[in-house]
């Protein structure tokens, strides 16, 4: 999602500032703003009425924003990928940190009250379906496995309900994609960067692999996708770069490789 959606997340969550509604809408009505830049959508959504409530991750690259317009009780989940809105559609009150009716409820969401911490903390999207459980036993189970998940607790589930299982891999799953700037290394470690080089052209990506000191070590194809096998000395990185139309696709530490050494 762009920055601007980012910075407005901060914005509302420091000064609880909600825009003047215009015009509540539902998503049905709001699905104009399929295919729009996620800058250019927070503003049109600000217009009709709505305040940003939160951003979530996936290790997919997808984005997810909730919206919620005071003045009609509506929650909306807004999905972006790469930059662009792809879907938008209602969610629950509860995914806006709201329960309906409740004006403390509301106020909290808002302000970041207490009373917040007795609200779910996963949302729709997080989901399969992109609905939560009916039954609030299930449901319930799904956000205790989530929290573990989420904030890399040990996988407890002496239930043996599917429910915290499905909630758990949801949590590790926007951990890992809340993490992705990170390179698995604590302490003063050095490192060598390169996950600023996916979606680079693959000539200028090689380039400057090398010059960040890295050397390739394999090589190999598959159908038309290449892959590069590259090892830093210095940092002990082994990493793997996927090649498709001209540019790096994907770019990852792989560990260890019988060559990186």
């Amino acid at each position: 999602m762009s920055k601007a959606i980012t910075k407005l997340a901060a914005a509302c969550a420091a000064t609880g500032l909600v825009a003047t509604p215009v015009l509540a809408e539902k998503a049905s009505e709001l699905t104009y703003i399929n295919g729009s830049l996620g800058r250019d959508a927070e503003g049109q959504l600000q217009e009709r009425g709505f305040a940003h409530i939160s951003t979530h991750k996936n290790n997919m690259g997808y984005v997810y924003s909730y919206w919620w317009d005071g003045a009609d009780d509506d929650c909306v989940s807004v999905e972006v990928y790469n930059g662009r809105v792809e879907t938008i559609t209602d969610a629950s009150d509860q995914d806006c940190g709201h329960h309906k009716g409740d004006a403390g409820a509301a106020v909290a969401a808002v302000a970041g009250a207490a009373i917040l911490g007795a609200l779910l903390t996963h949302k729709s999207h997080h989901h399969e379906d992109k609905n939560h459980f009916s039954n609030s036993d299930a449901e319930q189970l799904y956000e205790r496995g989530y929290k573990d998940g989420l904030h890399n607790y040990p996988f407890h589930n002496p239930e043996k309900e599917q429910a915290y299982v499905d909630g758990y891999h949801a949590g590790v799953n926007e951990r890992t994609a809340n993490g992705d700037h990170h390179y698995g290394r604590g302490g003063h470690a050095q490192v060598a960067r390169f996950k600023d080089l996916k979606d680079a052209r693959a000539a200028g990506g090689m380039s400057e692999l090398e010059r960040r000191g890295f050397r390739q070590v394999d090589n190999f194809t598959s159908g038309n996708t290449r892959y590069s096998i590259q090892w830093q000395p210095q940092s002990r990185q082994c990493v793997q770069v996927t090649i498709a139309d001209g540019r790096f696709y994907d770019v990852r530490d792989i560990g260890n490789h019988p060559k990186c050494r």
